[in-house]
């Protein structure tokens, strides 16, 4: 679905952003692409959609390089939700999806009613502008926007952004939902836990390079130091211990009167990002 290879971006003499990435996202996948700002992580997404122009490298999208695609076809498989809500304020959700609905064919169009049900949005609020809306309503008619034309490529910045816990649950299970039905996901995010529950592969990027890209189940087990946190009460008290996987290969090495707890202590994905990076997610 995408193949990036040794891509390169400069804004000027000084300023080079991408040093040479390589990567590629199979039909069906969910991408995380997670980096710190300034990373390069939004001069890359910004490229891939067609956005940017003069990277140096290849990029191809469905197979066909985006630098020789001009074609309204070809822009029309792909649906982008941008990091900030890209919507007429003025409008209401459901008139701002008609107007975007207007640029594609209407075989591939979904019914905005309908997506706007499944994203939650009050039906009180369908008519009403949206410069009245809250930062998580706007996130929910931009999500609908972007999926309004059944896309088979969708880009995905800070998708959960603005969002209750409620509200990042139910994004979480429309992209799953999304993928079952083979639309492709690049996803870029601060959020580790979308990130860990969503993505089958994840890139971190730091300075314009990617530092690190596997599943984030091996990314994880490969930096584990296998130890195992046991919680414990014995003649009264209660105690914590950490011990390793083989001392726990023949049982517990020590007495104890009850077993409360009993825990793996791998890594988050956000631990492995400071340790490949040296820097936060923020």
């Amino acid at each position: 679905m995408i193949e990036v290879k040794n891509l390169t971006f400069s804004y000027g003499k000084d300023k080079q952003a991408l040093h040479g990435l390589d990567f590629a996202v199979g039909d069906g996948e969910i991408f995380g692409f997670l980096g710190p700002n300034g990373s390069g992580k939004s001069t890359t997404q910004k490229i891939l959609t067609g956005i940017l122009k003069g990277h140096g490298g290849m990029v191809s999208l469905f197979g066909k390089d985006i630098r020789r695609v001009h074609t309204q076809d070809f822009f029309q498989k792909i649906g982008v939700l941008f990091e900030f809500p890209y919507l007429y304020t003025n409008l209401s959700a459901l008139d701002n999806l008609h107007y975007f609905s207007s640029f594609y064919p209407k075989k591939q169009l979904r019914d905005a009613e309908e997506l706007l049900d499944e994203l939650e949005l009050k039906r009180d609020s369908w008519r009403k502008p949206v410069s009245s809306y809250s930062k998580g309503m706007r996130q929910r008619v931009s999500m609908a926007r972007a999926l309004i034309s059944s896309p088979q490529l969708l880009f995905l910045d800070e998708p959960t952004s603005g969002l209750d816990p409620a509200g990042a649950v139910l994004f979480r299970r429309i992209i799953e939902n999304e993928r079952k039905k083979g639309t492709t996901v690049f996803l870029t995010t601060h959020n580790m836990l979308d990130a860990d529950l969503l993505c089958d592969r994840v890139a971190f990027l730091s300075n314009g390079n990617i530092v690190a890209l596997d599943t984030p189940g091996n990314l994880k087990e490969q930096n584990s130091d296998r130890s195992v946190a046991v919680v414990y009460r014995c003649q009264g008290k209660r105690e914590e211990r950490t011990v390793t996987a083989v001392e726990m290969k023949e049982g517990i090495p020590f007495a104890y009167d009850e077993l409360i707890s009993i825990h793996s202590q791998e890594p988050t994905l956000e631990d492995m990002f400071i340790r490949y990076t040296g820097r936060g997610l923020s």
